[in-house]
């Protein structure tokens, strides 16, 4: 079917465009020259993918009869995991062990982001200290352009003392004797002896604003002023 068209003004706006005379329009658009279409696009996430990379769909924008249609960009939001971190193709996790695992050894299981489970071993003489960071040899992210590789699985240690009481007098003394020794000190007159305390930071900020009130307001106390004659 051959569309009559006819160039010219448009109203009060003085705009430039076809008119297509009633009888000539189509069904679908009224004489707009585009329709509403609803397109499901599917997003194929690969291995590897980062926060903020971003997939395009070309061609895939709003389209019009007198522009080229532009481009429909997606951009990956990464939801934090509650025990994994990442950190480019490398995962890290906390591990908490108590001060005999540390010392003597351990075995730990961890479920993997793909559902496995894995085996976390130490050995006797292999020493943990607090904070301590070892690592695991492709357990981590894929790699982007080789899926088939992966990162590392880095863990960082928390060891647990126990609590005070929780092991008697007589019991650490035995440790004592199966540490190595302790290093001695010469004590000299001059020398003065302190104790430790438990440190209570709550308190302590509280203290230093107190501290800080007195300052302001000087010797006199809040509210004092000097009188004029």
């Amino acid at each position: 079917a051959v569309v009559s068209t006819q160039s010219g003004h448009y109203g009060r706006g003085h705009g430039k465009g076809d008119i297509i005379r009633e009888k000539d329009r189509c069904r679908q658009c009224m004489g707009k020259k585009v329709v509403r279409e609803r397109k499901i696009l599917e997003v194929h996430i690969t291995k590897g993918m980062k926060d903020g990379q971003k997939i395009t769909f070309s061609g895939e924008g709003d389209q019009d009869p007198e522009i080229e249609p532009g481009d429909i960009v997606i951009v990956l939001d990464e939801k934090e995991h509650p025990v994994y971190k990442r950190n480019g193709s490398d995962l890290a996790i906390e591990m908490n062990i108590k001060l005999v695992e540390s010392l003597c050894g351990f075995e730990k299981i961890i479920t993997t982001l793909d559902n496995r489970t894995l085996i976390v071993q130490s050995f006797i003489g292999d020493i943990i200290k607090p904070r301590d960071v070892k690592c695991i040899m492709s357990e981590g992210m894929p790699l982007l352009r080789d899926p088939f590789s992966k990162g590392k699985l880095i863990v960082q240690f928390n060891v647990e003392f126990p609590e005070k009481g929780d092991i008697p007098s007589a019991t650490l003394q035995q440790i004592e004797t199966l540490l190595p020794p302790r290093e001695p000190i010469e004590k000299k007159p001059e020398m003065e002896e302190v104790m430790l305390s438990d440190y209570d930071a709550s308190a302590s900020a509280h203290q230093a604003y107190a501290d800080d009130s007195d300052d302001e307001n000087g010797p006199g106390g809040p509210g004092v002023q000097c009188r004029t004659q």
